[in-house]
């Protein structure tokens, strides 16, 4: 009973709180039907009635309207939470940039800094618009950060990233379309310059979407770093004036500093200049009065905020701040080696792009060395000395080394700061190579020829006309010649290549071909030989009408050191990026161009002093050629204008070490005065001596005394009474038959009918045929020239004479002798068989002798000269 009692009351009051409900709806509906029933029916009329403000203002101050307003309150914060939301996610995709790490990465260095292969500086460059230098933190003045601090955000400390106040401030100023105010915390100005510096410029309404983005990525790096990590990248990526952008570019070149070394007076001045780095750019004079009363500024603003005392801002403020001001300079005022190293920038221009390379904040160690660069500007200026004598007023140098491949220095110019022509790269130029161009595009491609007739430093080529060869007879007036106009015959190539004969040289081409000897150059470094004159022909044996650069010719030199290796000529060890990432790092490749016994055999011409007598005689001897206690292979060249007019001068060198090349001439191509190679073998021997005794030697990469080594394979043979080295494929008969040819003792050349019978000797030689001209060459022993005739003899050279004999006394003989075209040289006086005298006799005149007659006897006297010459008189001697 009692349960259902129970289960009753609960039903009831269900039923009594429904009821309620029910009535009190009820009864609104009634009081709104009655309110709704005593408004104007016209709806217009309706909406004037409720706006009365009787009405309006009783509506809102009731309990009903107060309960309304609640009501749309909520609704309101609700959408603005919505819509802060909805901004929030439709700048997120910004938000994924400052992602820890991101801002830093942002915050880098934009000057790119290049550096010799011993870490030593050789550029920062700082580009031609806006750079910026990145340190560490650590790195910045204490006086630095506290100046920044008191002028640009006092409150740094102590906001989320965002000022409430300076928001309104810049809200309205942005809507009126004003100028910047400085509301903005030092946060905020750190996204603003790392993330919208595009959008700095949009005011009023269009500046809303970049402060809304500005506020939201403030809070959000507030968020993600530390308050000493957000200083320092504003210190970092902050405007100082011009186009330095970080504290340190402006430290470094406004004070001549780094940012840590800063003192109270020079911070304060630093810190004055990011509000509008235009007008306070410490080189804008028209700013100074500003700059000084913002610097004041900042020192009251700092002792108010005690960061430092009102003693050292007095004493700060009577600091004369802008004398200490160092002067403006151009970018390239401190670059040194600047032909390498704007020749570096501009191939990686072309590697990575120019808009990559000139955004900066590269680390590029190169392969220079700052101690041969030096010593080569110096061998350079030793050479200028001469450039006036010879008629002319340009120089470049290129050194490589050897092992590598890797350029050690380069000099473009005689001066880099030549008016005109002195930025001018000559050692990069197209250049004609004249001579110099015979050992790598003739002589390498005919040694390596193993088909057929093979050939070595003793080959003969003759040296002889042949202009209809050469010429073709398509060239009026065209002569083939040597520089000293003479024919020099049947000679080897080891005379011919060293005494740097033409018509050997163009044999030599003709026979490897026109197309191997360009394929052997191009193979063995010189990649641009005659890429630009696809119709230079036997012309390109010479050097001429093709061109080639200078550092590319030293690398196809060192090549030849290599033992026939190539080496891509390289300029940058490695490449690392702003953050530390590398980017690029030298490789070592490498193929063999040329056998190494070709190689040796072109490089064991070329350091054969004895060689080069046939043109170059003492000179050959000299400087530049003999480098003092170093061991050189070398080679000079010259071209001419067209009109027997010298117009460059080279020389190139090289050790089993350095490789280099020399250049001489006018900057625009004119003809020199003189034909003379004393600049270039200055420069060499200069730099030569000195890079190996004070640059390789200490780093243990040479030693006096270092030559080549000759590979296997070599052999030295006697071929035609000369003894020389040979290939091994070198095939000792191939081409050559048995011959003897009869020689005048005297002259050592082919006897004539003049040639008397007594200064005949028959030697025994080797025929081969001329391979350009199928004429016969005769290869003679030693000393043996089997392309001339007899010279010494004429047919009308008066002989010696010898006049009456005498005999008195029984015993004394008198023989009266004359000289005739050649002075006279023995006389041999006989007795029957026996010879009772004999010696030299030096002119016409008696000679006397002794002998005790017994019985009748025969006198024979025999008369030489120099000639050999020999007549013999006989005089019969009686007893009585």
């Amino acid at each position: 009973m009692a349960k259902r009692r129970s289960t009753s009351r609960k039903l009831n009051v269900y039923s009594n709180l429904s009821h309620k409900r029910r009535t009190k709806k009820d009864a609104n509906a009634r009081k709104k039907a009655e309110y709704l029933a005593s408004l104007p029916k016209h709806p217009v009329k309706r909406f004037l009635y409720r706006m009365h403000p009787k009405r309006f203002w009783g509506y809102w101050f009731s309990k009903k309207g107060g309960i309304m307003a609640l009501k749309l309150a909520g609704v309101g914060i609700l959408f603005m939470v919505l819509m802060v939301g909805a901004l929030f996610a439709y700048y997120r995709k910004d938000l994924d940039q400052i992602r820890p790490g991101e801002l830093a990465k942002r915050v880098q260095t934009t000057v790119t800094k290049y550096y010799d292969r011993n870490d030593k500086l050789l550029w920062e460059d700082k580009g031609d618009g806006n750079y910026k230098l990145v340190v560490d933190g650590k790195d910045i003045n204490n006086f630095m950060k506290k100046a920044t601090i008191a002028i640009e955000d006092k409150d740094f400390y102590n906001h989320k990233g965002i000022s409430i106040p300076g928001l309104v401030r810049a809200t309205i100023n942005n809507a009126g379309g004003g100028s910047t105010q400085g509301g903005s915390t030092l946060t905020q100005q750190l996204v603003k310059q790392v993330f919208f510096a595009d959008e700095a410029e949009k005011r009023g309404l269009n500046g809303v979407p970049r402060k809304i983005k500005e506020v939201i990525l403030a809070i959000e790096v507030e968020r993600m770093y530390n308050k000493e990590q957000i200083l320092n990248l504003y210190l970092n990526e902050s405007p100082y004036g011009g186009r330095r952008n970080g504290v340190e570019s402006g430290a470094r070149t406004y004070f001549g500093k780094a940012a840590k070394d800063l003192t109270l007076p020079e911070a304060a001045l630093l810190a004055s200049i990011p509000q509008n780095p235009a007008v306070y750019d410490p080189y804008n004079t028209d700013g100074h009065e500003a700059l000084i009363r913002r610097q004041h500024a900042v020192l009251d603003n700092m002792v108010d905020q005690g960061m430092v005392t009102q003693k050292e801002v007095d004493a700060a403020k009577k600091v004369a701040i802008l004398d200490t001001i160092k002067p403006e300079t151009d970018q390239y005022q401190d670059i040194k080696a600047p032909h390498f190293v704007l020749e570096v920038k501009k191939q990686l221009e072309e590697e990575y792009g120019i808009k990559t390379i000139r955004s900066g904040g590269l680390t590029v160690k190169t392969t220079l060395d700052l101690d041969a660069q030096q010593i080569a500007e110096a061998a350079v200026a030793a050479g200028a000395a001469n450039l006036a004598a010879v008629g002319a007023d340009n120089i470049s140098m290129s050194s490589v080394d050897v092992k590598t491949g890797q350029v050690i220095a380069m000099v473009g110019s005689v001066d880099y700061n030549k008016d005109v022509y002195g930025q001018r790269n000559a050692a990069t130029s197209s250049l004609e190579p004249g001579s110099s161009i015979k050992p790598i595009a003739d002589y390498a491609a005919l040694f390596k020829q193993r088909e057929g007739v093979n050939y070595g430093p003793g080959s003969i080529l003759k040296d002889e006309n042949i202009d209809n060869i050469y010429c073709g007879g398509s060239f009026p007036g065209c002569k083939l010649r040597n520089y000293t106009g003479k024919f020099y015959g049947s000679i080897p190539i080891r005379q011919a290549l060293a005494g740097s004969l033409n018509i050997p040289a163009v044999k030599a081409m003709q026979i490897a071909t026109v197309d191997e000897g360009l394929k052997t150059a191009h193979d063995l470094g010189d990649v641009s030989y005659c890429t630009d004159n696809n119709e230079a022909g036997l012309s390109a044996a010479i050097g001429g009408g093709c061109t080639l650069s200078e550092v590319e010719h030293t690398n196809a030199y060192a090549s030849l050191a290599r033992g026939g290796v190539y080496k891509p000529v390289s300029y940058v060890l490695e490449i690392k990026n702003s953050s530390g990432e590398k980017l690029k790092s030298w490789a070592d490749t490498s193929k063999q161009a040329v056998d190494p016994q070709v190689a040796f055999m072109l490089t064991d011409i070329l350091t054969d002093a004895n060689a080069r007598n046939i043109t170059f005689g003492a000179q050959g001897r000299s400087f530049g050629f003999a480098v003092p206690g170093v061991i050189t292979a070398s080679k000079t060249g010259t071209t001419e204008n067209g009109n027997g007019q010298a117009k460059d001068s080279w020389m190139m060198s090289y050790s089993p070490a350095v490789a280099t090349g020399v250049w001489s001439g006018n900057h625009d191509g004119s003809p020199m005065r003189l034909s003379d190679n004393t600049v270039v073998r200055r420069v060499i021997n200069n730099y030569m001596e000195n890079v190996h005794k004070n640059v390789y030697a200490p780093q243990a990469k040479w030693k006096a005394g270092d030559g080549f080594v000759q590979p296997a394979g070599i052999q030295r043979l006697t071929i035609g009474g000369k003894s020389d080295i040979w290939p091994s494929w070198y095939k000792k008969d191939a081409g050559l038959t048995n011959a003897k040819i009869v020689f005048d003792k005297i002259s050592k050349k082919k006897a004539t009918t003049c040639t008397p019978d007594a200064a005949k000797i028959e030697v025994d030689v080797q025929k081969s045929i001329d391979p350009v001209t199928k004429k016969d060459i005769f290869i003679a022993p030693d000393g043996y020239d089997a392309n001339a005739d007899d010279d010494t003899h004429k047919c009308e050279d008066i002989k010696p004479t010898i006049g009456a004999i005498t005999v008195t006394g029984k015993k004394n003989i008198k023989v009266p002798v004359g000289q005739g075209t050649h002075p006279l040289q023995t006389i041999e006086i006989k007795v029957d068989s026996l010879v009772v005298s004999s010696g030299a006799v030096n002119a016409s005149g008696t000679v006397d002798a002794t002998y005790d007659f017994t019985n009748d006897a025969t006198i024979t006297v025999t008369l030489t000269d120099s000639a050999l010459y020999t007549v013999t008189a006989t005089f019969l001697y009686k007893k009585t």
